[in-house]
């Protein structure tokens, strides 16, 4: 009778316990992510619920865990979910963000959304910006990539120095918008409204990473462009600080980086494979030995990297590869496979027939 006693007391302990770390967890889970009030836009597309925003939602640090996030909505099923754009901030919590949610969208009728994706280049923004505003794709790009323009730009942001100033760059503030969902007022703002909307959000990121950025041998303006090139060459997430690694470790030891990117951006088009006179191009973008060919990085960078390829940029994985190559005959095979010297990397590319 006392061992009944004994095990009965043990369970009615392990359950007591779980439930407590439960609550606490999931009462830390909804919880506010920082005390910060600034306003992020969040955008509602046609047919999300309150459970299908939960991964947008994390992925613009509004909430600490899908998971809590989810048990919430279970728990409290909230209505009302419209469609459009939200003003929120990081100090809300799920509750403070539902309730938000549950108000409708109360923002500017006039107001557009344009979403630019990860890894794009300025003149992709450029065409969606002109197919949503009153600007074309010639005055967006003109005015951008304007000497007055780029002045103004440089004064009002110390992240952007007289680097972009460089004449082998092709437009001085590629891989400087930020790759984000953005709202503007109406289809009459102008360009630079435009620009400094995604300046803006650039600066909010490299804010996160200012101390390691202080501290880096590298300049923002390198940094940003290790990114652009990481974009593009990590297949997965979880790849990019490896990649970022390989990349660093050639800059080193004065080997060219040799890479895809930057190729790609040179000749005007991103392919699986490239020929061998493809990569004798006689441009300053290109990592590959050729008639204009620097060693180190290329005068700027490729495209608009994503807060995950900057932080790689910015926060490398350790290692002493020298080569890595993707599968691309097999697309399935989403894994990057690393070797440390020429003849392995050549083995590999054997076995994979590439």
């Amino acid at each position: 009778m006392q061992r009944f006693a004994s095990i009965a007391f043990f369970f009615v302990v392990f359950f007591a316990t779980v439930i407590t770390v439960g609550c606490l967890s999931y009462n830390y889970g909804i919880g506010a992510v920082s005390k910060k009030e600034e306003p992020i836009q969040f955008s509602v597309g046609s047919g999300n619920t309150y459970l299908t925003i939960s991964s947008d939602l994390k992925k613009n640090n509004l909430i600490r865990s899908e998971l809590a996030y989810k048990i919430y909505i279970k728990i409290f099923k909230p209505k009302n979910l419209q469609t459009g754009n939200y003003t929120l901030n990081e100090s809300l919590g799920v509750k403070g963000i539902v309730e938000v949610l549950e108000k409708g969208n109360n923002n500017n009728p006039d107001a557009i959304t344009v979403t630019i994706p990860e890894g794009r280049q300025i003149e992709y923004a450029a065409e969606l910006f002109a197919e949503n505003t009153n600007n074309t794709k010639e005055e967006l790009l003109t005015l951008w990539n304007s000497d007055e323009f780029i002045e103004k730009v440089i004064a009002k942001y110390d992240f952007v120095t007289d680097e972009v100033k460089d004449n082998r760059i092709r437009y001085s503030l590629e891989g400087y918008f930020f790759p984000s969902t953005y709202e503007l007022q109406n289809v009459n703002v102008d360009g630079e409204y435009i620009a400094y909307k995604m300046l803006d959000q650039m600066e909010k990121v490299l804010n996160k990473y200012s101390a390691e950025i202080k501290n880096s041998k590298y300049s923002i303006h390198e940094l940003l462009t290790m990114a652009s090139i990481v974009e593009y060459e990590a297949i997965l997430p979880e790849d990019r600080p490896m990649v970022a690694g390989v990349f660093y470790n050639r800059l080193d030891i004065n080997k060219p980086l040799e890479s895809c990117a930057t190729l790609g951006y040179a000749i005007g088009v991103h392919k699986k494979q490239y020929s061998k006179s493809e990569t004798k191009t006689n441009s300053p973008y290109n990592t590959y030995p050729n008639n204009e060919y620097v060693n180190g990085f290329p005068p700027g960078p490729g495209g608009m990297p994503g807060e995950g390829s900057i932080a790689a940029a910015i926060r490398p994985t350790s290692h002493d590869y020298l080569y890595f190559l993707a599968n691309v005959n097999n697309p399935n095979d989403k894994k990057t496979y690393y070797s440390k010297t020429y003849d392995e990397h050549l083995a590999k590319k054997a076995q994979f027939g590439l």
